[in-house]
């Protein structure tokens, strides 16, 4: 798997890889803007630029803190948020990763037909909603167990990443029930490797370039364990 995780690196160059890159990051920044001035919208509407309070008198600065009071909220928040979002956003594009990973490496591959861009925009926010819900229900176990937080994530994180990578992959070639049970075959190296996809997930920036590599790196280790079924 170290030399399936390689042959992705090395094929970071590839202008598609950029090109999936550049629209998940590029899609996920444009929603928390939108998120962040729909909120300042909201705060024009129901805030008035002047309040009278007891005691107090005529206040006109309230409105004004709370836009630079969301705007740092919007920072904190954005980095909680960022890595979920570009991967649920850069799931959409991740067929074009296996495409191109298939192209330099297994040219003599047939041709699948490409999943509709409605089953990839489900199967996209499905997967995001797992990874939010599983790790906001994991909260409570690095609260208890602070010293063992990093390797419950990564062990967590690393089942769900390997889970859904394998599958979105596998699919492509053996169709949906195919793919679950080549996973069902291969759980455990699949859930190592996709721990050490979540490992640079704590990474800054480092973290955005994960749902490219895992797919790469993924299309690698089915076409390893899977290709002579092919």
């Amino acid at each position: 798997m170290f030399g399936d995780f390689a042959k992705a690196i090395g094929q970071l160059g590839d202008k598609r890889f950029q090109s999936v890159l550049l629209k998940g990051v590029g899609l996920s920044l444009a929603l928390l803007i939108a998120i962040y001035l729909a909120f300042v919208w909201v705060i024009g509407i129901f805030v008035p630029d002047t309040l009278t309070l007891p005691l107090i008198g005529e206040v006109s600065w309230i409105d004004n803190a709370l836009s630079i009071g969301s705007a740092f909220f919007m920072i904190l928040l954005s980095v909680f948020l960022m890595v979920p979002v570009a991967s649920a956003f850069t799931g959409i594009f991740l067929e074009e990763v296996s495409e191109a990973v298939e192209d330099r490496h297994y040219p003599d591959l047939p041709e699948v037909p490409r999943q509709s861009l409605t089953d990839m925009v489900m199967d996209s926010l499905g997967f995001l909603g797992v990874i939010i819900v599983a790790n906001l229900v994991a909260l409570v176990l690095y609260l208890l167990l602070n010293i063992a937080a990093p390797i419950i994530f990564w062990a967590l994180n690393g089942f769900l990443l390997g889970r859904e990578y394998y599958q979105m992959v596998a699919m492509r070639r053996l169709g949906r029930e195919g793919a679950k049970a080549a996973r069902r075959r291969h759980m455990p190296k699949i859930w190592l490797a996709g721990a050490l996809m979540a490992i640079p997930l704590t990474i800054p920036l480092v973290n955005l370039l994960i749902p490219v590599l895992g797919a790469a790196t993924f299309t690698h280790m089915f076409m390893r364990l899977e290709g002579s079924r092919l």
